[in-house]
Parts: C-alpha cells; structure tokens; sequence
C-alpha cells in the first residue's frame, strides 16, 4: 500500500453522478485525477492555464460531463467566474481540488525575485483563492475539498525555500480552514506528497543543483512514485472526506513525526556543507535561471522538450 488517508468519515462519499472542480487540470496530478474520477461517474470541470491541452482532455473524455476552462488561480475573479459556469453546467459543485502549483529552484538570496513571488502567488495565495471561489458550493453540498501540500509542508529543503513555505502554508490554512468548515457538514482535507514522477519533478530534477543535492539523497525519499499512486490516494480521500492524504505510505510516520523531521534535514545537509555550496552555486547561475518560464514554472521545460522531440520526429 502506497498511499493513505486520515480522519475519515463513517460515510462513502460516491462520486458519481457529482462534479468535481481541478485546478492544475492540464497534466499531471489534475489531469490523471481528473480521467480516474470521471471514469467513476463524475462530471468533471477543468481548470488551468493551457487550453490546448485542457481541450484535449475533455474532448477524450467527452462533453457530456466534462469542461474546461482557462484561468489562473492568481485571478480570484477567474475563478469565481468558472465556478459560476460550473454550476451553470452541472447544477453545483461537489468535491473541489486545489491543485494548481509550480516550482523554480534557487536559494531564497540569489533567486529571481519574480519567479519567489510567482511560487507564492500560484502555490499559496492561488490554494486560498481557490478555496474562496469553491467554499460556498462545497458547504452548501456538504461536499469535500482537497487541497495539495506536500511532504515539503514538514520538510524545508534547501533550494526549495519558496516552495516549502507556500506548502507549509497551504497545511496551515486547510487546518483552519477544516475547523470553520465543520458545522455545514462539508470536510475539507490535505494531501501531503513525496516526489511524484510529474513534468514538475522531472523538470526540477533535471537542474544540475537539484542532481548535485539529490546525489547525497536516500533512494526512497528521491526516486518518484507513479502519478497514479497520488490519484488512487486522492480517490481514497475523497471517499472517506479525509482531513489527511498522503503518498507514498511512508509519509504518513513523518507527518507523525515532524518534530524530529525538520531537524534531521538540517543535520543531514549541514553534514555535507561543500555539496550544499556547490548546490547552491549552481542553483544561482544566471543561465539556468534564465530558462525558466514564468508562468509554469521548470514543468515549462519538460513540455519543451517534447515538443522538440516530437517537432524533429
């Protein structure tokens, strides 16, 4: 067993014949999600910011109980506006995941400062929008909502300092957020992810820093586990409403356990402190950080790369 939930409801909660609202929805995590669910019986809605691909999602999945719609979760006004066509469509909104994030590697002093405050503004401030849009529909269905964190919400790993703190944030606020939820019978939950073999983590292990730190790195907390382990966890915590999801299974003792997490990452890294340099010297170059796209962050480059491939073939 791969993943997990926690703090479930005594009650299945069946999809079917319900709507489901994904941001990130292009690729990744939100698409498989998205094909795994409506495969279930669900109506599905499909956000994010590449229309090309969301167009060609729900064309293979089929009009009948998919749509799609470009939107940024920066634009609270965007979101409130695909709901507003969600439950045009569909008649309401059911189940909700927040899932929409993106990534750029560099250390919090030498970092392009759009690209730190693009990770906020998508990873953090975009979960909350999101949340503000969808929170409505979710209490008064006594739905569900999920937002995505990550294993990085517990462990704060060099390099990665906004993209660890939007996480930690994203945890905090879904806890709160739980509690003032609670009297309508809506549940809202938080899943917390190690490394998922996504275009995100393909792109970001591709950065020769991210190679130079994970080189140092345990087998099992860097080798990526299938897109569909997260989902088959994602669809566990939606029919259980569950305050918690995580994958892989051995996530949920460090959640347990974070105390002594954090902690260890330090001592761990600190032992090394001339790989850490070399990391974040080559992190700080201006050429890699050059590459980035701004909008998608380094799952940009991935998506380049195919295109090429595909272009030369």
């Amino acid at each position: 067993m791969i993943g997990a939930v926690s703090g479930s409801s005594e009650e299945t909660f069946d999809v079917r014949g319900r709507t489901v609202f994904i941001t990130g929805a292009a690729r990744g995590i939100g698409a498989a999600t998205a094909e795994r669910l409506h495969a279930k019986g669900a109506n599905v809605v499909l956000v994010g910011l590449e229309p090309d691909r969301l167009a060609a999602l729900a064309q293979r999945l089929g009009e009948t109980r998919s749509m799609w719609v470009e939107a940024d979760v920066t634009d609270l006004e965007a979101l409130q506006s695909a709901v507003a066509g969600a439950v045009e469509r569909f008649g309401g909104i059911d189940v909700a995941i927040a899932n929409a994030g993106l990534a750029f590697s560099g250390t919090l002093a030498g970092a392009p400062v759009e690209e730190v405050e693009r990770t906020l503004a998508v990873n953090f401030l975009g979960v909350w929008r999101t949340n503000r849009a969808v929170i409505e529909q979710i209490s008064a269905r006594r739905g569900y909502l999920l937002n995505i964190a990550s294993l990085s919400a517990i462990a704060h790993a060099p390099l990665m300092g906004p993209y660890t703190a939007t996480k930690a944030g994203v945890e905090a606020l879904t806890d709160a957020l739980r509690m003032e939820t609670a009297p309508s019978s809506a549940r809202v939950g938080c899943a917390y992810f190690g490394f998922i073999d996504t275009d995100l983590v393909k792109a970001s292990y591709a950065q020769p820093a991210a190679q130079r730190l994970n080189s140092r790195t345990p087998a099992f907390l860097r080798d990526p586990i299938p897109v569909s382990k997260a989902v088959d966890a994602i669809e566990r915590g939606i029919e259980r409403r569950s305050a918690r999801v995580w994958a892989p299974r051995w996530v949920g003792p460090m959640i347990a356990l974070r105390g002594l997490v954090q902690p260890l990452v330090e001592r761990r890294t600190l032992k090394e402190q001339a790989n850490l340099i070399e990391s974040m010297r080559l992190a700080n170059e201006p050429d890699g950080a050059a590459e980035h796209d701004l909008t998608l962050g380094v799952a940009a480059e991935v998506l380049e790369q195919r295109e090429s491939a595909v272009a030369s073939n």
